[in-house]
């Protein structure tokens, strides 16, 4: 056993890593040193945990340890940069299910050992497991449509919000059944787990593909939040700062995400947004008498090469296309011509928050070059050409100008006002929203049709040879 004043000594300093780790992650500049110091801090904690209370034999934990590491490392270095968010809602499942299974355990461990434990404790052990289980299959269905192995159409049914709520209202009375029951009677709890985890899928299967970064920072949230509600169960302090601090982070991203798409977090969670009826209307409207321009990429290349200013919006076609690293090597030259090149990234661009900052910082855009949407809006009636490499909803102008679109009030890059517009596509498929976008049929536009990375190759070359 590990003396009990050297076992909190180390939970405050893995405590002290997680908070210094949370503000360094603040900055794109630290990101990598923030991670890597709250990395340091879990593995502090997670190691004097396990020697301290003496819950497997050594063996086995160092056993555990390893081969946690190797599937860490062997995700992180396999999973692609494009399929960084289904990883990301996976993890969040993990921790959900964690805290799930650790709920479930003191629950059991309880009732079978005829044990009355405190009602503080009882109501902690009853929400980290309705929590848990919310978080692990609404983060299974976030990973599902990330991963396209289900729609990603928001599925909704005729009465579904009054049969969410009925669900919710019997977990509840069935966890205060079992809280205020001292006899040992296990179908309450079974029930519980089940509904709850029903409750999770019932949760996430409405919501369209274009809410995926707000969904992610939410379940990152409630992971928070189950794990901190596990630590007060099992009287561990630093999983319940460290619960907190991902739970109230998650929150405060969510509303972030939330007013760059200048919707509610209720509107995300019960508007069936890109559902097929609106889209449908949305395209047909959209795309009646119009013509797309398209442009060959010598044309291209010399509008970009003889630009003063070029803005570049990198979109999910971008990270699809890993053409992240053919983007740098385009800007550099138009650089040495003399040009200036500045990204634009708009908050929910790709599938998760952050998105496209870290495939630019991947291949070492640097970070000064980065504009959030509102230093960047104001600079396009200057900017020569915008480059919109797989961007779609954030930049489409029926969000300002069409009261009917279901994008209407979001704000997007003002890539429109641009004195010419380029958009590298694979075809004239809508966006997440589901809607047809006017920017691809302005009279300023040109479209470069193709695989991103693929064209970007090109024009590099078109512009080394000019």
């Amino acid at each position: 056993m590990i003396p009990p004043f050297l076992v909190e000594l180390s939970y405050l300093a893995a405590a002290v890593c997680f908070i210094l780790g949370l503000k360094l992650l603040g900055s794109p500049a630290t990101a990598r040193q923030g991670n890597q110091l709250s990395g340091l801090g879990m593995l502090v904690a997670v190691t004097v945990t396990l020697f301290d209370r003496s819950i497997l034999s050594y063996g086995t934990i160092i056993g555990g340890m390893l081969f946690g590491t190797g599937a860490g490392l062997w995700m992180a270095r396999s999973v692609k940069m494009t399929s960084m968010p289904q990883m990301v809602a996976l993890l969040n499942g993990f921790g959900g299910g964690a805290s799930l299974l650790v709920g479930g355990a003191e629950f059991l461990k309880a009732e079978l050992a005829g044990i009355n434990p405190p009602i503080s404790t009882s109501i902690t052990i009853q929400l980290s497991m309705l929590i848990g289980a919310v978080t692990l299959t609404g983060s299974l269905i976030a990973f599902a449509k990330l991963q396209e192995l289900i729609g990603g159409r928001p599925v909704t049914f005729a009465g579904q919000q009054p049969f969410n709520i009925l669900v919710a209202v019997a977990i509840v009375a069935l966890a205060t059944y079992q809280i205020a029951t001292p006899e040992p009677i296990l179908w309450p709890f079974y029930a519980v787990v089940g509904l709850a985890l029903l409750l999770g899928v019932l949760l996430v299967i409405p919501i369209g593909g274009a809410d995926m970064p707000v969904v992610i920072a939410l379940l990152n949230s409630y992971s928070g939040i189950a794990a901190a509600m596990t630590g007060f169960v099992i009287n561990n302090h630093v999983l319940i700062i460290a619960g907190a601090l991902v739970g109230s982070s998650g929150i405060i991203l969510t509303q972030i995400m939330c007013k760059a798409m200048n919707r509610s977090l209720s509107n995300v969670l019960f508007g069936a947004f890109g559902a097929a009826s609106t889209a449908a209307a949305g395209e047909q409207r959209s795309a009646t008498g119009l013509t797309v321009r398209s442009v060959t990429p010598e044309d291209a290349a010399l509008q970009l090469a003889y630009a003063r200013l070029v803005v570049v919006v990198p979109g999910y076609g971008m990270a699809v296309a890993q053409a992240q690293h053919q983007v740098r090597e385009l800007a550099e030259l138009i650089e040495g011509r003399g040009g200036e090149v500045r990204y634009a990234i708009h908050p929910v661009a790709g599938r998760m928050p952050g998105h496209m900052n870290v495939l630019l910082a991947e291949a070492n855009v640097p970070y000064d070059k980065l504009y959030d949407m509102d230093q960047i809006n104001g600079e396009f009636p200057r900017v020569d050409v915008a480059l919109v490499i797989g961007a779609n909803d954030v930049v489409n102008p029926a969000a300002r100008s069409d009261p009917a679109s279901p994008i209407y009030g979001m704000p997007i890059l003002n890539v429109d006002q641009a004195q010419s517009i380029i958009v590298m596509k694979r075809g004239m498929s809508p966006g997440f929203a589901g809607i047809e976008n006017e920017l691809f049929y302005d009279s300023k536009t040109s479209m470069l049709f193709g695989d991103a990375r693929a064209s970007l190759t090109t024009l590099v070359g078109e512009v080394k040879a000019l």
